[in-house]
């Protein structure tokens, strides 16, 4: 009975093997079955084929023909985002050939120009002639990807610089991307104008002490030679590069102006045995100061009784040779009570350089009630004004036994 019982019980551990055997061979299979079955796999099959990816791919060759696109990468950025590639500014030579720019460019006067900047939209800035000028000659067309600006008929006047704005918009609020502007600096040589032609025959500058002067006198060549001039007494000025200096593209710069540098002066330019010589530069010097002044106010008493005199006194020291302008606001202006003021100027000397004091006296006689308040003194330059005030106190008048204490 034993022994029939034991080998029941193997039966029974076989079986119970063989079930689960079968029953991991049939899971096993189950899940192959699912990894070749497509419809299971909804999530990776665009990553195999991508049908769209030719459409999206001959987008991209439209704009660079070398470009590969794989279908990972994200090819169409979020309509607000702007590009993150700086804008391209190429000279369209003739139809179908193109050539990038750089700083500069030259093109004969006479002949068209014809550029193109990348972006949707785009603006145009062009020199100031030419914004003023209605004869046609400027056209300027938006298409899918880029804006063209062209140009006919060119003359040495339409020499300046050209700028392409990418414009980022916000629904129907657009504003240019400075930052991102492509620039180019146009010359139209003219073999019978080597300047720029302007309609006045003289202009005048002021040569401020405290920043750079520029005489725009624009060659239409970038291989004409320049020098500058001044008219009385005739001498040809040195451009070191340091106190002047000369750029193709503005004119001479005068770095830190003096009052030797002011006159009449003028630019001479010479190619190909052609002379020509510039509008003439009226230069006046003016002695700008460093910053706006810094008053200092004091009264001769901050207390004062009726019937007494009141001195209000304010005072700048500064640069030598600035004018100080002083304004003042009391009481008694509410009455008409008439204003009266001392003013002088005298030189001081303060850590070893000359400087210069400029003071007004605010003069108040037989001092009354409707004096006491606050007394402003504003003390005005070139560079600007400074206010600074005091308050005085008007007590009643002393008594004949007070007078005499």
């Amino acid at each position: 009975e034993l022994g029939v019982n034991l080998s029941t019980m193997k039966q029974r551990l076989v079986l119970s093997i063989l079930v689960v055997t079968t029953l991991l061979l049939e899971f096993v299979n189950s899940q192959k079955n699912e990894d070749k079955d497509p419809r299971l796999t909804t999530e990776k099959r665009p990553r195999q084929k991508i049908k769209p990816g030719k459409v999206v791919a001959k987008k991209a060759k439209a704009v660079k023909p070398k470009l590969k696109i794989t279908p990972t990468v994200k090819v169409t950025p979020p309509p607000t985002a702007p590009p993150a590639a700086q804008s391209a500014l190429t000279q369209v030579l003739e139809k179908g050939k193109f050539q990038k720019v750089g700083d500069t460019l030259t093109v004969q006067a006479g002949h068209n120009l014809e550029l193109r900047c990348k972006g949707k939209p785009v603006q145009w800035a062009v020199p100031y002639y030419l914004e003023e000028e209605d004869e046609g000659r400027l056209r300027i067309v938006q298409h899918e990807r880029y804006g063209t600006l062209i140009l006919a008929n060119s003359t040495g006047a339409d020499t300046g610089e050209y700028t392409c704005y990418p414009m980022y918009c916000e629904e129907t609020d657009c504003r240019r991307e400075y930052d991102r502007a492509a620039k180019v600096f146009v010359f139209f040589p003219d073999p019978q104008e080597l300047f720029v032609p302007s309609a006045d025959y003289y202009e005048v500058l002021q040569l401020r002490s405290n920043r750079p002067t520029t005489l725009a006198c624009q060659v239409t060549s970038p291989l004409a030679t320049v020098t500058l001039h001044r008219e009385f007494p005739p001498e040809e000025l040195k451009v070191d590069g340091v106190e002047i200096s000369f750029d193709v593209k503005k004119g001479f710069t005068i770095h830190r102006p003096k009052p030797h540098h002011a006159g009449s002066l003028f630019c001479l330019a010479s190619y190909r045995g052609l002379r020509q010589t510039s509008i003439k530069y009226m230069l006046i010097y003016v002695n700008y100061p460093v910053s706006a002044p810094s008053p200092v106010i004091h009264a001769s008493s901050t207390s004062v009784h009726v019937g007494e005199n009141l001195q209000v006194t304010c005072s700048v020291l500064g640069e030598a040779d600035i004018a100080i302008d002083f304004t003042w606001e009391y009481p008694g202006q509410k009455i008409g009570r008439p204003l009266y003021t001392q003013d002088a100027t005298h030189t001081a000397r303060s850590g070893g350089q000359a400087r210069q004091r400029s003071e007004t006296v605010l003069l108040v006689d037989e001092v009354r009630a409707v004096d006491q308040g606050t007394y402003s003194c504003t003390a005005q330059n070139l560079e600007g004004s400074t206010t600074v005030s005091t308050s005085v106190t008007v007590l009643p008048a002393r008594t004949a036994r007070s007078r005499h204490r």
